[in-house]
């Protein structure tokens, strides 16, 4: 079990009495998303060590910075958010990177067919790479880079510091520390951790936008981005001296004419910390505690409500620079990392990476082999299209070392590196297999697939757990291959009589991530290894009823006419099988071509490949076998699903949409659903979803079923759902399927890729917001709440590498609604290595007396950078000496495209529209 992104919360009862309104007041939801929801998480003050709140308090609707997300646009539906900025300018340099990079065998595109149109996601990937391919992965990892720009106003470490929100005149102090995110990002990027990188370019983003919100820079009548806010080139302005009165008192919502100032850079005090200076102004709004004191009112733009934002009128200017400013932002990184490097920090690709854990103790020579050979498949078939893995990964392990990890974006680097592996040494079974997985877990980025070969159980079973939640976070799917064949003695001792369990801590993965473990031979090995290696495409898994094999009932699933290159695969002790199409027609298991496709059979491995295109209705699968065989049916089609979690709370300064990767347990959990592959172009804008269903798994027993209501325009394809406490199953994980119907009417299926679990109690692990320094001591956080009963936990913390960390939380007793803080201290040595990452794991795990119902671990990652100062300082004397002096914001032709959110109808007025539509992205920057 797992919380996936460890951000503070600290407000429980309100998180309780607040969903409870949700059922009524999320129909109503009005979207400003350019691509998806991203889910903002909430924060609240330092907390005791064990508090306890009211159940009475209210959710409060909007924010006092740009809105972040979905519910604070409830308040004020026509302003510009931070998510929709940092997307929209995102998706205006994928543009221009397309329009300069024509595929081979691909029409180019032509600016002239984007010329003032309104453009999602899957539009332009469809346009570029066809519309047979996903927009997921791209998706994904913009979602990580506005989470990380809406979370600085929630985590506790940054919410109330003005360095990074250009508050409290601290411009200079502003500047730079958003260019070193900036450079943060780039060092991240190179060292292949994309993830940390996005959190990085989050964090620069949000202080970049900030700026012309927070300070006057629109009131001194500038209408262009500031053309040195990126680099520390040139003296920013001449800012407002201490002493130097800035603002009048405004008693009034509406403050247009309290500056006093029209030559001097200021900007709005926030909060009491730190306490604004006579005659200074306030951030303003109802939200902020300085607004009240003289001069009142603020000057703030981050919103058109009068209510959180004195400078409403001139919130359009102020959006539109900042959203300018974000495109230059992404050029210069562009010029930094190269167009490869950009487009893996977004993952502007429909491919997902290639990821291989493997067994190299003398037995596994076949293996290794059949991994090679898969590899070389792979890549040869792939080289050049859009579905070339973009990432590469090996870990390789044995008894009793594992590693190191090998990252590259080169596939030829990676088969060079793979081909120096050979079968070695030995011991007797049990191996480091999970301490490998759980390594090439933390450099594998998320919706990607690890294959991992071996023939020994494993010997740090009591990693399982960690491993599970870890892919779970990652949302990557585990595949073992196990060659178990009892006749093998060469290379592999067996010192005494080995569990028919002992593979058990595979299944578990395997299940949590929605995996498989196949067991196969040496023979068979390259083939079934062929076969398995081809799910690292576009493919969806279709939901089978029921999801498992009960003798003398058939399997059932449903083919809709957007699916194509429809496959059965079954491994087990299975002596016939029969699979009967919505015609009747049916075809057994005899091998070769049949009348429904070709069936291939690799000892206990068979895989039926249907003929293209797959009759559409209700197919069936029989069969007779022994034991429990495994069934999974798959197809290609672009039109797919992401989904999430959070809960809308308000609590302290900045209220939002707090995420979670699973529910947990006792409270109101909203499930967000964004549905992929919705091209107008083609019959897919008339598919939809109705409703979701959600199982128990593995059995497959129905829990309930939960309507789907769209919100925002109909083409982005966002769906949400209320999910009671009473809905999810605290004991077993459940599986999540949509149900809808295309544009014929026709029934349309599609399943999760991996089950959800419910997670005993809320766990939040937050670090510093700037990089580790080797010799240093980091100060870190750690929060937990409970709230469905008493929960007697330890806590337990581990670091990647091997860091000294301590901690003054170790055990906590909880009741109903209460939490627990905590202060932990990471030791980074000197001899710590640069550019490096450091991946902190908490783990909260019950610690009941005998007899007690036992309650799975929780887990929180936290994800920090080694940089060494030195290397800091080259970085910034780079920049400088590449004088990185912005040209004015101007676009690239006239009228240029508008690449908006499609608002229906509920846009800003023909004035901010105007000014957009006359921007599509900037010439790119030059290098720092």
């Amino acid at each position: 079990m797992l919380l996936c992104h460890s951000l503070p919360f600290s407000s429980p009862a309100l998180l309780t009495s607040a969903l409870h309104h949700c059922p009524e007041a999320c129909p109503g939801i009005i979207l400003c998303s350019l691509l998806l929801v991203v889910l903002v998480p909430c924060d609240a003050k330092p907390q005791p060590a064990l508090t306890r709140r009211p159940s009475n308090q209210l959710l409060l609707p909007p924010t006092s910075a740009f809105l972040t997300n979905v519910w604070n646009l409830m308040a004020a539906p026509d302003s510009i958010s931070h998510q929709h900025m940092t997307e929209e300018a995102a998706l205006n340099v994928t543009l221009q990177l397309f329009l300069e990079h024509p595929l081979p065998d691909r029409p180019p595109l032509r600016l002239e067919d984007f010329l003032g149109k309104t453009i999602l996601t899957d539009h332009l990937f469809a346009a570029y790479f066809g519309p047979e391919y996903t927009s997921r992965q791209f998706r994904a990892a913009l979602r990580e880079v506005s989470r990380a720009n809406a979370a600085q106003d929630f985590l506790p470490n940054t919410k109330n510091d003005p360095d990074l929100h250009f508050d409290a005149e601290r411009l200079d102090q502003g500047r730079t520390r958003m260019t070193e995110a900036l450079q943060e990002t780039v060092v991240a990027a190179r060292a292949h951790d994309y993830t940390l990188a996005r959190q990085r370019l989050g964090a620069a983003l949000h202080a970049l936008q900030d700026f012309y919100s927070h300070t006057n820079w629109v009131e001194l009548g500038i209408q262009e981005p500031h053309p040195y806010l990126l680099g520390p080139t040139k003296t920013l302005w001449t800012v407002a001296p201490a002493r130097a009165i800035t603002c009048s008192d405004c008693s009034e919502l509406s403050c247009p004419n309290n500056l006093l100032t029209v030559t001097l850079l200021t900007s709005g005090y926030f909060g009491t910390h730190p306490p604004k200076p006579p005659g200074k102004c306030s951030h303003g709004g109802r939200l902020d505690a300085s607004r009240t004191q003289p001069p009142r009112g603020g000057i703030n733009k981050d919103s058109t409500s009068p209510s959180f934002s004195p400078h409403h009128m001139f919130h359009p200017q102020a959006a539109n620079l900042a959203l300018l400013s974000t495109i230059q932002a992404f050029n210069l990184l562009r010029s930094r990392l190269g167009d490869n490097g950009f487009s893996r920090l977004l993952d502007i690709t429909p491919a997902s990476s290639l990821s291989f854990v493997l067994d190299t103790t003398g037995s596994m020579g076949e293996e290794i082999n059949a991994a090679k050979i898969q590899t070389r498949h792979i890549v040869e078939q792939r080289r050049g299209s859009p579905m070339e893995p973009n990432h590469y990964i090996l870990v390789p392990f044995h008894d009793p070392g594992f590693g190191p990890v090998f990252t590259t974006s080169d596939p030829d680097s990676f088969w060079q590196q793979l081909n120096e592996i050979h079968a070695l040494g030995g011991g007797d079974e049990p191996e480091m297999c999970l301490s490998a997985l759980e390594l090439a877990l933390l450099h594998t980025p998320p919706l990607s697939d690890i294959f991992v070969f071996t023939d020994a159980s494993p010997k740090d079973a009591f990693l399982t757990n960690r491993v599970e939640s870890l892919a779970q976070e990652r949302r990557c799917r585990v595949t073992f291959l196990v060659t178990e064949d009892p006749s093998r003695v060469q290379g592999r001792a067996r010192r005494e009589v080995l569990s028919p369990l002992r593979f058990e801590p595979y299944e578990a993965v395997a299940r949590a991530s929605g995996g498989e473990v196949i067991f196969t031979k040496d023979q068979h090995i390259q083939d079934v290894a062929t076969i398995i290696g081809e799910s690292t495409a576009t493919l969806v898994t279709l939901p089978l009823e029921p999801p498992v094999v009960i003798p003398g009932r058939p399997l059932v699933f449903h083919v809709d006419g957007l699916l194509h290159q429809l496959t059965v695969r079954m491994h087990g002790e299975i002596s016939s099988f029969w699979i009967k199409s919505p015609s009747g027609v049916s075809q057994s298991q005899e091998e070769g071509p049949g009348p429904l496709g070709h069936t291939h059979r690799f000892g206990q491995f068979w895989m039926v490949a249907m003929t293209d295109p797959p009759q559409t209705g209700t197919w069936e699968i029989k069969m007779a076998a022994k034991g429990t065989p495994r069934v999974r049916v798959q197809a290609q089609t672009s039109l797919d699903f992401l989904f999430y979690f959070g809960i809308p709370v308000e609590d302290g300064p900045h209220p939002g949409f707090y995420p979670l990767t699973q529910p947990v347990a006792g409270l109101w959990t909203q499930l967000l659903v964004e549905v992929t592959g919705l091209d107008s172009r083609s019959n897919l804008s008339d598919a939809h979803f109705s409703h979701a269903v959600l199982r128990r798994v593995p059995e497959g027993t129905e829990l309930g079923r939960v309507s789907l209501e769209p919100v925002g325009p109909p083409e982005q394809g966002l769906l949400t759902a209320s999910l009671p406490p009473t809905l999810l199953p605290t004991s077993h994980p459940f599986s999540l399927e949509l149900i809808g119907q295309n544009g014929e009417g026709q029934s349309l299926h599609r399943a999760a890729p991996q089950p959800c679990t419910v997670a005993p109690v809320l766990l939040e692990l937050n670090g510093p917001p700037d990089f580790l320094v080797p010799g240093s001591k980091a100060p870190l956080s750690l929060h937990i709440s409970s709230f469905s009963g008493p929960q007697d936990l330890d806590l337990q913390i581990s670091v990647n590498p091997s860091f000294a960390i301590t901690s003054n939380l170790t055990r906590a007793h909880l009741g109903l609604n209460e939490s627990a803080s905590g202060r932990l201290w990471l030791e980074v040595p000197d001899s710590a290595a640069p550019n490096s990452v450091v991946m902190v794991t908490a783990t909260a795990m019950s610690a009941a007396g005998p007899g007690a119902s036992p309650v799975p671990p929780t887990h929180a990652f936290l994800r920090l950078l080694v940089l060494d100062p030195a290397e800091q300082d080259q970085l910034a004397a780079a920049a400088s000496e590449s004088s990185p002096v912005l040209p004015s914001a101007k676009p690239l032709s006239h009228p240029s495209a508008l690449v908006t959110q499609g608002r229906a109808g509920r846009g800003m007025g023909s004035s901010w529209w105007d000014i957009v539509a006359e921007v599509l992205f900037l010439l790119c920057l030059a290098s720092w």
